[in-house]
């Protein structure tokens, strides 16, 4: 199918999508409607997008921790026994 035969939607979504943009739907209240579009809007603002994501990671998006590997490296495991003894005759078949 050429090009031209697609709606203006589907070419205007493939353009942006080449640009790196994905579509998110999200189902909010109401009254948080405006804001998020807001915030979106500001996201693709090539003026506002850096200090808008950092805003919003600071206030919004939880830290990253570094996985389970860093939470484990990270918890007191003094005084607990990890070592288990062998039981040959465990049965495996569950």
């Amino acid at each position: 199918m050429a090009d031209s035969d697609l709606s203006p939607v589907t070419r205007w979504r493939r353009r942006r999508r080449r640009r790196g943009f994905v579509r998110v739907e999200v189902q909010v209240r109401k009254e948080d409607a405006g804001l998020l579009r807001s915030i979106a809007s500001a996201l693709g603002d090539p003026v506002r997008e850096a200090e808008t994501r950092a805003v919003l990671r600071e206030t919004v998006a939880p830290p990253r921790t570094g996985g389970l590997k860093a939470l484990l490296e990270q918890a007191p495991l003094e005084g607990i026994e990890l070592a288990r003894p062998r039981d040959p005759d465990r049965d495996l078949s569950l």
